[in-house]
């Protein structure tokens, strides 16, 4: 019971705590160390003892570990292999030495001098990463060299682990010891490659053809706590074994889906976590050493950021990028928290390093998000300096990112008969687009094809963002569950405010709660086959076809209002249509044979003959808004009209070639 109280405590804390943070724009993280910090014994002492969070606390590591190995994919570590292997071994290797040297030379011991080089080393991917994102800097020059730099970080983290055994001599450096430290890297190697080629996929889908989010969400949690119990068990460690879970499901077409359901738990766990840490600092050591603690904070972010500066410049990067790389790096990393509690463990680091550490650790990163924000300002000012232009511009042409971004491309949800259809009606029209879909043998079946199409479930904003939904033009929900394509429509606008948004229903009830959650369109399955059924008897009347084509467009345009029997509110997309309801905007495209090929617009008399006016004109990737008279048009042009809907049905007629 005690317990449930600590926990309750911890969350209700946490909630205040945090919102002043988001209001102060400082991230989550610091919320949760001051929440430890306030609730601990070094604060109020609501929580006397720390021990009790600690199980909540481990799992939240082994959780944050395997969602960093989920999302280490192997793709990014090829693209950016420059940037992981030169900047951040140098970046890792220089910091680590100098503030190792630099606690020796002040008497620290050969151990702890070594633990504080790992502990300061590392930067906040967490951080980082999250405030680039927001900014949408992390695919600029800058932002791939920062997200090399954390990515080796990340990945030195498991050497770190491993070594501190033997920098505390727990375990003492012989040759068998040797032999078997090797020997388990062997082992653990080869189980990676094995159960990420063969079991592991083929495990999961089995587990995904079932189509049970509870069964899907037991067995990654399972695999995941399994390989970190088997690798504590044989002398490694639970977080090694939970990265190396990660890795393992991150080969899969799975990945995706199982980082979406572990986020969840990993937040709520980590928290705990973080807050155990907090707990461990004595807030009466900041008050007796105020001046001591800001000292050393300043040191550390002016080191690092120097050091991680001078490495990307020393790679013939201009000085702006280098400045940006380093102003980023500046803070001490989560991971530190993670190596300081295992090495507290094997007794290596001392009361008074701990609590200055804590002490830094927290304010660095409360500095981060300021530091960020105003880089470019102070990047500016040193731009202005009287040095050499080799330096300011450096060795290597600037480049945009070599990863290529998806951009105003379409999201289908859903591969069924629509999704399908729409996918190649998309192809044919050269629209990039990707897929999202639950079925598991449909997605292996299509990747193989070639298809973009991922397994996941896109009422999961995880799922979306992999997707690439801050940046599509357009989402097309096609899928028969009602209660799953609200949740979608509501996550797509929650993320993407602009996109055009279509979702398609079996049911007439959905139109108008989908409507509110923001859907631009809706289509009924029930009101297209109405369109269907009185297409064809109206064409048994000999009705023309281009008169039922017009009797179609207007009752889809209209949100089939003729064959509704209430009509909900207009939107106020539609006020053009409201004040001028005989009004149209469209586009068609020019024939390549069509007589007006080579003709200028003021020939054509679409406005003074016509009262047709051209709004914009397409040719290839170009677009010419309000082209001037003397434009002459080509074959496969696509113009954009606006006029009454008879009169450019004319004009259109005038572009299409002669029979």
């Amino acid at each position: 019971m005690n317990l449930l109280l600590e926990i309750i405590a911890i969350l209700g804390l946490s909630v205040g705590v945090i919102y002043v943070c988001q209001r102060l724009n400082l991230p989550a993280l610091v919320g949760f160390l001051v929440t430890g910090m306030i609730l601990g014994p070094g604060g109020l002492r609501l929580i006397p003892d720390s021990h009790s969070v600690q199980a909540l606390a481990e799992i939240g590591v082994v959780l944050l570990l395997f969602s960093v190995g989920l999302e280490m994919s192997v793709m990014d570590l090829v693209r950016l292999r420059k940037k992981v292997l030169l900047f951040g071994s140098l970046q890792v290797g220089v910091t680590l030495l100098l503030f190792a040297l630099g606690a020796y030379l002040f008497h620290m011991g050969t151990r702890d001098s070594i633990l504080l080089g790992f502990l300061i080393s590392l930067s906040s991917t967490a951080v980082v990463i999250k405030i680039l994102q927001d900014r949408a800097e992390l695919e600029t020059p800058h932002g791939n060299a920062t997200l090399g730099i954390l990515i080796f970080q990340d990945l030195a983290v498991v050497p770190m682990m491993l070594s501190i055994p033997f920098i505390a001599g727990a375990t003492t450096i012989s040759v068998p010891s040797i032999i078997l430290f090797v020997g388990k890297i062997v082992v653990v190697l080869g189980a990676i490659f094995l159960l990420s080629q063969w079991i592991v996929p083929k495990l999961l889908f089995q587990v995904a053809q079932a189509k049970s989010r509870e069964l899907f969400i037991i067995s990654v949690l399972v695999l995941c706590l399994s390989v970190a119990w088997i690798t504590n068990e044989i002398g490694l460690s639970l977080a090694l074994g939970a990265f190396i879970a990660g890795i393992i499901i991150s080969n899969s077409e799975y990945s995706h889906q199982a980082l979406g359901n572990v986020l969840p738990f990993r937040d709520v766990f980590t928290s705990f976590f973080f807050v155990s840490v907090g707990m461990l600092f004595n807030l009466q050591f900041l008050f007796e050493n105020p001046f001591a603690l800001l000292g050393f904070t300043i040191m550390v972010v002016v080191a690092k950021s120097a050091i991680a500066a001078l490495v990307v410049l020393a790679m013939g990067h201009s000085l702006r990028m280098a400045l940006l790389v380093g102003l980023a790096l500046g803070q001490v990393g989560e991971f530190s928290f993670v190596l300081a509690n295992s090495a507290r463990t094997y007794g290596i680091l001392g009361s008074d390093i701990h609590q200055m550490f804590l002490g830094v650790s927290v304010l660095t990163m409360a500095m981060t998000p300021f530091v960020i924000e105003h880089s470019s300002a102070f990047v500016d000012v040193m731009m202005k300096l009287p040095l050499p232009k080799r330096i300011k511009r450096g060795v290597y042409p600037v480049r945009r990112s070599e990863k290529k971004e998806r951009k105003d491309h379409l999201i289908i949800i859903g591969y069924g008969f629509n999704g399908r259809n729409l996918a190649k009606a998309a192809r044919r029209a050269q629209i990039p687009y990707v897929v999202i879909e639950m079925n598991p043998t449909v997605v292996k079946e299509e990747r193989k094809r070639g298809e973009e199409i991922y397994y996941g479930d896109a009422t999961q904003e995880a799922i979306l963002l992999h997707a690439g939904i801050r940046s599509a033009r357009a989402v097309a929900v096609v899928i028969n569950d009602p209660a799953a394509a609200r949740r979608i429509t509501h996550a797509v606008r929650r993320l993407n405010e602009k996109a055009y948004l279509l979702v398609r229903t079996r049911y007439l009830t959905e139109i108008k709660p989908l409507q509110d959650l923001g859907a631009d369109d809706v289509i009924p399955e029930e009101y297209e086959t109405s369109v269907a059924i009185f297409s064809r008897i109206l064409e048994k009347y000999l009705l023309p076809r281009e008169e039922i084509e017009r009797m179609v467009n207007d009752i889809r345009s209209d949100s089939y209002r003729l064959l509704r029997t209430y009509s909900p509110e207009r939107k106020s997309v539609d006020s053009l249509k409201f004040y001028l309801p005989n009004v149209e905007i469209v586009s068609f495209r020019v024939d390549k044979d069509s007589p007006l090929v080579g003709k200028s617009l003021l020939e054509t008399e679409m406005r003074k003959k016509y009262g047709v006016t051209l709004l914009a004109l397409r040719r290839g990737e170009e677009v010419f808004s309000n082209p001037p008279a003397e434009v002459t048009f080509c074959g496969d042009d696509v113009l954009f009209v606006v006029g009454p809907n008879t009169k450019i049905e004319e004009v259109r007629k005038l572009f299409k070639a002669c029979n």
